[in-house]
C-alpha cells in the first residue's frame, strides 16, 4: 500500500524535500540540510507539518467520565482550553500509545495519538465507550496540523496574522484557542516536542497551505525554515522526550520509561480505569530498567539497538541516538539495569562490534533559557 499524503505534499516538493514513509504516511524528511534545520530551531523557528498525527474528537455529557476509565490521566480535572499529557495502556499495563488531549468545552475534548497508532487508538476509545454517553470520531483526514517552533515562533505566529494577537501572547504552556491565522480558522495549542517554545496549529486540509505559506512568509527575515522529521527527531532527544517505538511501548513499562510520576498521580487521583491494577503491581516493584541519558565521549554515534556494557557484561539497549548538533557530542537515551548504574563500571555502547565509551548524565540534554 502507497503511504499517505498530508494536504502540504506539493508545497513539500516545490520546496525539494526528501521524503520518507513514516507511519504509513510520505512526510518530509530535510529539505536541504537538517542539521542547518535543527539550528534554525534552536535560534530562531522551524515550521513543520504534522498532519500525519491522529486526531480524534470525544464529545459527549460522560465524554470527561469516560477519558477517566479510558486513558491513564484526570481527564475530568482539565479545564476547558487546557490540555494534558497520558498514557493509553492495555489491561496488563502495556503502553499502547502517549497522547495529548485538549479540552475544548464542557462535553469536547480532542486526543492527540501518534500517527502509526491512530487507529490503535481509535479502537481502543471506541471499544471503551460502550456504556458511556459519548461520541468518539476519527477526524484525523479533517484535520491539517501545522507547527512553528523556536524563540521566534510567537513573532511569526502574530506576523503571520492572528484575529486575537492577545489571547495568542497570554497562551500559556500546554493550552490552546480558537483564533483566526491568515484569515482562515484554527486552533492554536501551546505545546511542541523541540524543547523550544512553540505552537501547533489545527485546521481544516483545503487551509493548511494557506497557514503554511504565511508562517513561512512571516519568519523569512528572521531566518525562520520549513524543516523535516530528521530535525524534529534530533531536537526532541536533545530535549530528552520519547518517541513511541524507541522510549515507548508495549514492552516498556511507564517506569521505566521514567513516567511513574504520571501513573502514580493517577492512581491517587482517580477511581477504576483501563489497567490500574496492573499499574498498581508495576508501581509495588522496583523496575528493572531504567531510561537514562548517555553522553558519548568520543565524536561515534550512538544509535538505537546498540548493546550498553559493563566491561563484559551487556546491561541494557539505547533507545534512541543521535550526534547533538547543539551540544557537539554524541547523545542517546538507553533503558539500563539500575545495578548498573550504582556498580561504578564504565560504560560502552557497542556500535557494530566497536566500543564507544558513553558516561550517564541527566535528562534532558537540553534546556532553553
Amino acid at each position: 500500500m502507497s503511504p499517505r499524503t498530508t494536504p502540504l505534499d506539493a508545497a513539500h516538493r516545490e520546496a525539494g524535500a526528501v521524503s520518507t514513509d513514516f507511519g504509513g504516511w510520505q512526510m518530509p524528511l530535510k529539505y536541504g540540510n537538517d542539521v542547518a534545520e535543527h539550528h534554525a530551531v534552536r535560534r530562531a523557528a522551524g515550521v513543520f507539518d504534522l498532519s500525519h498525527m491522529g486526531e480524534i474528537a470525544v464529545e459527549g455529557p460522560q465524554a470527561a467520565a469516560f477519558l477517566d476509565a479510558a486513558v491513564v490521566a484526570r481527564m475530568s480535572a482539565v479545564t476547558p482550553g487546557r490540555a494534558k499529557y497520558s498514557l493509553l495502556v492495555d489491561e496488563a499495563g502495556r503502553v499502547l500509545d502517549d497522547l495529548i488531549t485538549y479540552r475544548l468545552a464542557e462535553d469536547r475534548f480532542l486526543v492527540v495519538p501518534n500517527a502509526a497508532n491512530t487507529a490503535t487508538v481509535l479502537r481502543a476509545l471506541e471499544e471503551r465507550a460502550d456504556g458511556y454517553d459519548v461520541a468518539v470520531e476519527d477526524r484525523t483526514e479533517a484535520t491539517a496540523l501545522v507547527a512553528v517552533q523556536g524563540p521566534a515562533a510567537q513573532d511569526t505566529l502574530l506576523d503571520a496574522g492572528c484575529a486575537d494577537a492577545d489571547a495568542v501572547r497570554e497562551l500559556g504552556y500546554y493550552a490552546c484557542t480558537p483564533t483566526e491565522v491568515a484569515g482562515v480558522p484554527a486552533l492554536v495549542a501551546r505545546t511542541g516536542y523541540t524543547g523550544e517554545d512553540g505552537f501547533e496549529l489545527y485546521t481544516a486540509p483545503e487551509h493548511a497551505r494557506t497557514v503554511w505559506d504565511a508562517l513561512l512568509a512571516a519568519g523569512e527575515a528572521r531566518g525562520v525554515v520549513p524543516a523535516g522529521l530528521a530535525a524534529r527527531d534530533s531536537l526532541r532527544l536533545e530535549a530528552g522526550m520519547p518517541l513511541y517505538g524507541h522510549e515507548l511501548g508495549p514492552g516498556i513499562t511507564p517506569f521505566e520509561a521514567g513516567l511513574g510520576r504520571l501513573v502514580e498521580a493517577a492512581l491517587r487521583g482517580k477511581g477504576d480505569f483501563v489497567g490500574r491494577a496492573a499499574l498498581e503491581a508495576q508501581a509495588a516493584a522496583p523496575p528493572d530498567r531504567v531510561l537514562v541519558g548517555l553522553r558519548g565521549l568520543t565524536r561515534r554515534p550512538v544509535r538505537a539497538g546498540n548493546a550498553v556494557l559493563a566491561g563484559e557484561e551487556t546491561v541494557g539497549e539505547v533507545t534512541s541516538g543521535v550526534p547533538s548538533p547543539t551540544l557537539g557530542h554524541p547523545v542517546a537515551m538507553a533503558l539500563v539495569r539500575p545495578a548498573a548504574l550504582e556498580a561504578g563500571v564504565p560504560l560502552e555502547a557497542d556500535v557494530r562490534g566497536r566500543r564507544a565509551p558513553v558516561e550517564v548524565v541527566g535528562l534532558p540534554f537540553y534546556r532553553r533559557g
